[in-house]
């Protein structure tokens, strides 16, 4: 699995554990192991631009997904890997570290613990999970929380 991270928010965020929560995810999923994502960490301002440009949204939001061509992503192991060997592009994910830390605060939780689900989120997003209708919403939420408490059971032990 090839997952690209980079950090241009700005914002001290542990890299490693956002990898490692999509790795846990996308492996949780069913995701062929040739499978690639793009994380991307940026500030408010350009997610602002982002959520204005892509989805029609005012100011910042905390997680957008842009997802590859559904027909070269590998929804589970119940697929082959695609043709030749290529992997398949899942798409990128962009996070918004200060809108993160302020939805924290509120959810009582920590930054890092709100980045980790919003990455979830967003891998969910890519694999076509949406939330807009509620039998979907309750589907995908309680999947992220299935794969948050499952990631989290693996770095206590």
């Amino acid at each position: 699995m090839s997952i690209e991270i980079a950090n241009e928010s700005g914002v001290d965020v542990d890299t490693d554990a956002v990898l490692a929560v999509a790795r846990h995810a996308l492996d949780e999923m069913g995701v062929n192991p040739l499978a690639e994502l793009s994380v991307l960490l940026v500030d408010i301002e350009y997610m602002t631009e982002l959520n204005h440009r892509w989805m029609g949204g005012d100011g910042p939001t905390d997680v957008l997904a842009f997802p590859m061509d559904e027909g070269s992503v590998d929804h589970g192991p119940g697929e082959s890997a695609p043709a030749g060997g290529e992997p398949a592009l899942l798409g990128d994910i962009v996070l918004c570290p200060e809108v993160a830390a302020k939805q924290a605060t509120t959810a009582d939780h920590t930054t890092a613990d709100e980045l980790h689900l919003l990455t979830v989120h967003g891998v969910l997003h890519l694999l076509g999970y949406d939330h807009a209708e509620p039998e979907e919403e309750r589907e995908m939420f309680m999947l992220q929380a299935r794969l948050l408490a499952s990631w989290r059971s693996t770095r206590t032990r």
